[in-house]
């Protein structure tokens, strides 16, 4: 299967141009994957977002070892989602209402971070299988909708990917159950998408929470973490030189003796 950079357009324009093509493959940006069948939207993967699996398990509404043990029968096959429906786990209402969050969710991340490296390559497909396709048009508006909804919010993306944390000294009197909840997840570490996953929300609604608490000057992104020092001894003439860490150096020869 041959892959190739595609150097003209953005992602929402080569997703038009995709549609209008009927195309069918996968087309991946920055931080997404957006999978066409026919120029429809069939399943959009990004790392920023929690995918249907976790969706599903951490809700409750699919035991793990059943969304697993579906991936297993079904994955060869593209029918993950009928699997899952068939099986009697899974009603297809929920599952179309789950996987259109997850896909719209996905689809933001995806358009607003999507860089300027683009390719496409054309029949590949998602183990899950189609679930119910969506126009490009529609996920476009979708995207631009949420992107506009944060921005007046909060004007600052960064909130959507960095690590956050809270900012010292702020005390809120009462905050609505949610976004307490939200907020009792930020410890300087967890990304949005960490966040979503604990909490078993969609990413989009944590995003609100998250952007009303960087607002009111409760969260921000949390500050890089300072450079690792170098350990540097004399040598007999003098000279510094780096000491090299010999724990790492040992764990990394145990893992060559095993491999």
């Amino acid at each position: 299967m041959t892959t190739a950079p595609c150097a003209d357009g953005s992602a929402p324009e080569l997703l038009g141009t995709l549609a209008a093509d009927h195309a069918t493959g996968a087309l991946s940006t920055e931080s997404g994957i957006f999978y066409l069948s026919a120029g429809h939207v069939v399943h959009v993967e990004s790392a920023y977002s929690p995918d249907l699996g976790d969706l599903l398990t951490r809700s409750g509404a699919v035991a793990p070892a059943g969304w697993w043990e579906a991936v297993e029968r079904a994955g060869s096959r593209q029918r993950v989602g009928r699997q899952l429906v068939d099986s009697g786990r899974l009603t297809t209402g929920a599952l179309e209402l789950c996987h259109l969050g997850a896909l719209f969710d996905a689809a933001y991340f995806a358009l607003t971070h999507h860089g300027t490296t683009l390719r496409f390559r054309p029949g590949v497909a998602h183990w899950l299988g189609a679930v119910r396709p969506v126009p490009v048009a529609t996920v476009l508006h979708e995207s631009r909708r949420r992107r506009d909804l944060l921005h007046r919010i909060w004007p600052d993306p960064a909130v959507d990917t960095a690590p956050l944390t809270r900012v010292p000294g702020a005390g809120p009197a009462e905050l609505p159950p949610r976004r307490a909840r939200t907020l009792g997840q930020v410890d300087g570490a967890r990304t949005a998408a960490q966040i979503a996953s604990a909490l078993a929300h969609r990413t989009f609604h944590t995003l609100v929470e998250l952007r009303r608490l960087a607002a009111g000057g409760l969260v921000a992104p949390a500050p890089p973490p300072p450079p690792t020092p170098l350990h540097t001894v004399p040598d007999e003439g003098g000279t510094a030189w780096d000491e090299p860490d010999t724990a790492l150096l040992k764990r990394l020869l145990d893992a060559l003796e095993a491999l």
